[in-house]
């Protein structure tokens, strides 16, 4: 399988990803206006907050005017508009929903201050507590202030909440103090932006199939088999490809999800039409991401009109359905085919043996009896088990990282092979 990085001009692929960019009261805040102008170009969707301090820098009209959407400036409305109503009074809600990173650029010793003590007394500070997004901060202060044990330690404990720091450059300042605390360059604020969401070019020209979700088999007209999957760990992975400039092919049991934009989405019910719909787009991938839970076995003789109560016990008759990963891994030729392994016990055992018994390159196992690794879950604690005997432990993730990790051994495997 050839899998090789393309030289691009933008960092992001063609896929609209919004963020919220909040400004904040400092010099630098002009300096956002050229940072909207580079998201935009990178095709991604803006939404700028200010904050009062920020608008006596630089007015929202500057940021409508690039964005064409109106500028966020108060909790309620803005000043002299109409009066708050419910809309206005959940706007910080509805923003944080719709959002995929929140930004702030350039953030201020206050700034910090008050995310890191969870200070909610304006729109942005709200939507930061109401946000399950990845956070970025770009700090812009004097040298001092940056120095200042009271900034680094609000610093310190805004990392250990995960939020990225994308520290400021050393230089002259407008103070005209010489030191660290300048706003960091355009071009490494974007590039951090491009790292936190995933967004890359490495798997350009590449057709990934993924499947994810539970099957369905049918006992009669109102009864089926099924299991617990929800399909997040799936449809992440079609996410990352996506964000990585794959064509993602995602053939998908019943799921309440709402399909990645970009990815090509491919309906199933059993694990019938799951194996022939995977057989069917198998040859135009180079990578194979198996992340259902397709069913082991379905009724032997499913039942055309609805099964009636009885008084006695009901014997249901099963039979092995196809088992899809083997499949593959027989007839995989120069294709990276994973598998996923859901355990209750002896996860490494069991994970290995898999590993061998469906020719595969990479079996992610898990725990689901763990927490955080259950079904249905945002996150989730998984082993990689490769095929060269490396086993990789990763510590409890979001399913979207989880994801990216995968892609990043595939592509490994990939360079592997070409090398050889």
């Amino acid at each position: 399988m050839r899998l090789t990085e393309s030289a691009a001009s933008s960092v992001f692929p063609g896929v609209p990803m919004k963020i919220a960019l909040g400004v904040t009261g400092g010099v630098a805040a002009y300096k956002a206006a050229e940072l909207v102008r580079c998201l935009q170009q990178e095709k991604l969707d803006v939404q700028v907050v200010m904050t009062r301090s920020a608008q006596e820098f630089v007015t929202p009209l500057t940021f409508a005017a690039l964005t064409g959407k109106k500028v966020i400036t108060e909790m309620f409305g803005a000043r002299g508009a109409e009066p708050a109503n419910v809309e206005s009074a959940i706007e910080h809600i509805a923003v944080a929903q719709r959002i995929d990173l929140l930004l702030v650029a350039p953030a201020t010793a206050d700034i910090l201050a008050r995310l890191a003590n969870g200070i909610a007394d304006d729109f942005l500070t709200t939507l930061y507590l109401a946000s399950r997004v990845p956070v970025i901060v770009a700090p812009a202060m004097n040298v001092n202030m940056w120095e200042h044990p009271a900034t680094q330690e609000n610093l310190n404990r805004l990392r250990a909440r995960g939020v990225h720091v994308v520290d400021p450059d050393e230089g002259y300042l407008a103070c005209g103090m010489t030191g660290a605390g300048r706003l960091a360059a355009t071009d490494a604020i974007v590039q951090k932006v491009a790292a936190v969401l995933g967004l890359r070019h490495d798997f350009r020209g590449q057709t990934i199939l993924i499947t994810a979700g539970p099957t369905r088999e049918d006992i009669d007209p109102v009864r089926f088999l099924t299991n617990r999957s929800s399909g997040k760990m799936g449809y992440a992975v079609a996410d990352a490809a996506v964000r990585r400039s794959a064509h993602a092919i995602l053939v998908s049991g019943p799921t309440d999800l709402p399909v990645p934009e970009g990815a090509e989405w491919v309906p199933v019910r059993t694990a019938e039409e799951m194996r022939s719909a995977v057989r069917e787009r198998a040859l135009d991938a180079g990578v194979i991401i198996m992340a259902a839970a397709v069913s082991d076995y379905r009724p032997t003789r499913p039942q055309v009109q609805k099964m009636k109560r009885g008084d006695g016990r009901l014997l249901l008759e099963l039979e092995p359905t196809g088992d899809i990963l083997a499949e593959l891994g027989r007839e995989k030729g120069n294709r990276i085919v994973v598998g996923f392994a859901a355990e209750t016990e002896r996860v490494a055992e069991n994970a290995r043996s898999k590993l061998a018994r469906k020719h595969a390159d990479i079996i992610v196992a898990n725990d689901v009896t763990q927490q955080g690794a259950g079904f249905d879950s945002d996150t989730n604690v998984v082993t990689l088990f490769l095929s060269n005997g490396r086993e990789i432990v990763l510590p409890r993730l979001s399913k979207f990282e989880v994801a990216n990790r995968i892609l990043d051994h595939v592509l490994a495997l990939g360079q592997q092979a070409e090398i050889r």
